[in-house]
């Protein structure tokens, strides 16, 4: 008998047709797949988010997943892939790399003081080393595109955005993003490299208005580079701390939490003036590389969009906190980074 072929010869060959063909506009057959540009409805684990499933995807797709598409990844699954990514992390400081002054640590309720009560500098030295890996490099040359005040819209030049790119290849080349990106493929949320650092360049610095003007700030600026609004400091990354601290525009004022971390990454939360502008309590990674920071961020804006996503470094707990910009979309509806940032540990 000939090999069996579409609908007729299928029944034939005892196969149903279900078996051989999913219609593109049901879910049938594809709960929970990878996405794929060319269905015209959606049956993966974001569809919900992005208001793009197909119309059965509830009836056969819902019992499989959760009640939310973001908790198709689980507590559990999110500690072992953080895990993961912290043993990862090759590039890091090593503990002779950086010598912290962390001086006085005050209680949470003192931090409104606004009162320098650490006379030095917290880094008292740095190994600048780090600083030619070519990760830390691509991280550095990005930090002076910005304008930090608020309400005064960002114009990058051809320059500045090839230094994004040039970021984003230099980092999906070391392991900590490969273990993340093999870690949400085997998630169905990207199909691609290709795909994931797409998204990622989107999410992080696709540009957003905060203030009157359009287009004046990013995922990235805001979390890495450092912003000021109303006359308050957010983010900043520990290698822009040190940078902006050794050319004296940024005083240390004090800490409010060291992490258990005997080794680098460490976790600290501090206090601090950048150049005339308070940051009342921040925490931050010290000695991480830049992918490491980048990767725990993305992995809990996409796990965990507005929420506080619980991770495990070193057998230690620790949670980072996302935000959502929700006044504006890229693609198709999906939403811009507007934090992130580690508030210590988590049950």
């Amino acid at each position: 008998m000939r090999a069996c072929v579409p609908l007729i010869v299928a029944m034939l060959c005892g196969l149903a047709w279900a078996d051989l063909y999913s219609a593109p506009d049901s879910c049938h057959g594809r709960c929970w797949e990878a996405f794929d540009k060319h269905h015209p409805c959606h049956c993966n684990a974001r569809c919900r988010e992005f208001g793009n499933c197909c119309e059965d995807f509830e009836s056969l797709c819902g019992h499989e997943g959760f009640s939310h598409s973001s908790d198709a990844i689980t507590k559990e699954e999110l500690r072992s892939i953080s895990e993961k990514i912290y043993r990862a992390d090759t590039n890091k400081a090593q503990k002779e790399d950086i010598i912290l002054n962390s001086q006085n640590r005050i209680p949470p309720s003192e931090t409104r003081d606004q009162v320098d009560r650490c006379p030095e500098p917290l880094f008292t030295y740095v190994n600048e080393k780090l600083f030619s890996k070519p990760t830390y490099a691509a991280f550095i040359n990005l930090l002076n595109n910005y304008q930090r005040a608020t309400g005064r819209g960002e114009h990058f030049t051809a320059q500045q955005l090839a230094e994004q790119d040039t970021f984003l290849r230099e980092i999906m080349s070391t392991a900590v993003m490969k273990t993340l990106y093999g870690f949400l493929h085997q998630q169905n949320r990207y199909s691609s490299e290709q795909e994931f650092v797409d998204d990622l360049k989107n999410m992080w610095f696709g540009l957003y208005s905060r203030g009157s003007e359009e287009g004046d700030s990013s995922g990235f600026e805001h979390v890495f580079s450092g912003e000021v609004k109303k006359g308050k400091v957010t983010g900043f990354h520990w290698i822009r701390f040190y940078m902006q601290e050794k050319e004296g525009l940024v005083d240390y004022y004090s800490h409010i939490y060291d992490g258990p971390w005997d080794s680098y990454p460490d976790v600290l939360a501090m206090q601090f003036n950048w150049d005339g502008y308070y940051k009342e309590v921040g925490s931050a990674f010290i000695g991480s590389s830049p992918e490491f920071e980048f990767a725990l961020y993305s992995l809990c804006f996409i796990a965990r969009p507005g929420r506080v996503c619980s991770l495990s470094l070193g057998g230690h707990p620790l949670a980072i906190q996302t935000y959502t910009w929700d006044k504006s979309t890229y693609g198709n509806g999906k939403k811009y980074i507007a934090t992130a940032y580690v508030v210590s540990s988590t049950q």
